[in-house]
């Protein structure tokens, strides 16, 4: 029996409930064959990251978890902001990491130069600064949605959608979602349906990465 590609995910969402652990975990086993997933969530974050200062506490504890799987032949931080990413490179230089920021702004590249983020930040994600500058025209936070827990209300998950409706009178030609709550929720093909845009999911896109490096090792 072929081998499987062993992932270790970082979520920086602290939860005792499993499914919702496992969740991006899973949706990453079912769309790429041949990747296996284990999923570990940071302590101390139960809002998850939604600002700069969140960011820096989390990144030791997320340098800690990546070191704590057992043998991966990849990381990944599923996170849009990539915290801690650039760190674990520097302390487990063997291993190829990834976050949903820099995955999600590569990818969407291929779908228009006029992108815009849909995302629970004001700011964009930093990958898209460093990679993607000139092609960023907006980055878009739904009114009353301040942290990824907002997502998963009816409330939140309405501002969504009234969002992406607003990125496309902007004229953007992509939408590139700037958290992977919004994965979480299932958004994505809603907000294309509704809006005839392609909507980059950060967590589809961190798979779409990790079995890219599986197929090179072949």
């Amino acid at each position: 029996m072929k081998k499987k590609f062993k992932i270790g995910l970082i979520r920086v969402l602290t939860t005792d409930n499993e499914e919702l652990m496992n969740i991006h975990g899973r949706i990453i086993e079912d769309n790429f064959p041949g990747l296996m997933v284990e999923s570990k969530c940071i302590p101390g974050q139960p809002e998850g990251i939604h600002s700069h200062e969140l960011e820096q506490t989390a990144i030791p504890k997320i340098v800690e978890t990546a070191k704590s799987f057992h043998e991966p032949d990849m990381i990944i931080v599923s996170c849009a902001d990539d915290p801690g990413v650039a760190e674990i490179r520097e302390v487990l230089p063997g291993i190829p990491v990834t976050g949903g920021g820099e995955t999600t702004a590569a990818l969407a590249t291929k779908y228009g130069d006029k992108i815009a983020i849909l995302g629970i930040v004001d700011y964009a994600p930093k990958a898209y600064l460093r990679m993607i500058p000139e092609k960023l025209i907006a980055v878009e936070r739904p009114d009353g949605v301040n942290s990824t827990l907002d997502l998963m209300t009816d409330k939140g998950r309405a501002a969504c959608m009234e969002t992406a409706w607003k990125i496309k009178k902007m004229g953007a030609q992509v939408i590139a979602l700037g958290c992977t709550g919004l994965t979480t929720i299932g958004i994505a093909k809603e907000i294309e349906k509704e809006t005839g845009l392609p909507v980059i999911d950060p967590v589809l896109a961190e798979g779409l990465f990790a079995w890219f490096e599986m197929l090179r090792r072949e």
